[in-house]
Parts: C-alpha cells; sequence; structure tokens
C-alpha cells in the first residue's frame, strides 16, 4: 500500500523534471503549445494522485489502529 501512496507522489515530480519529453510545441491543443498545455494537465493529474495517495494513507492508518488493538 505505501509503495503505491509513495508511485503516486513521486510521479509527478518525475514527469515535470524529465523535461525533455515535453519540451516541445506540437501536438497543440485548441492553439496552446504542447509545453504549456502538457503542464497544465499535470496540476490536475497531481491533485487527483494527491488525493488517491490521501485516501489510501487514511485506509493504511485505519488498518494498522483496527489490527493493533484488535
Amino acid at each position: 500500500m505505501r509503495v503505491v501512496i509513495a508511485l503516486c507522489l513521486i510521479a509527478p515530480f518525475v514527469a515535470m523534471l524529465w523535461v525533455g519529453s515535453y519540451a516541445r510545441i506540437e501536438p497543440s491543443f485548441i492553439g496552446i503549445p504542447f509545453f504549456y498545455w502538457y503542464q497544465m494537465l499535470w496540476v490536475v493529474v497531481s491533485t487527483a494522485l494527491t488525493m488517491i495517495a490521501y485516501k489510501l494513507w487514511q485506509r493504511d492508518q485505519r488498518a494498522r489502529k483496527g489490527g493493533a488493538s484488535a
């Protein structure tokens, strides 16, 4: 579970640090160069991945507390 949480939190950093993968103009989306819309897409994806990681963390903590008291 914690590996999945870590992957959810690390993926946006890796995607943004790997500049060579998105340092181009094409394909454009509604006139916006790829460089910009790719980064804006990652804002949304990062939010979703952070929410997933948070929910998984809560579930993991509840399972650990429940298992320790039983």
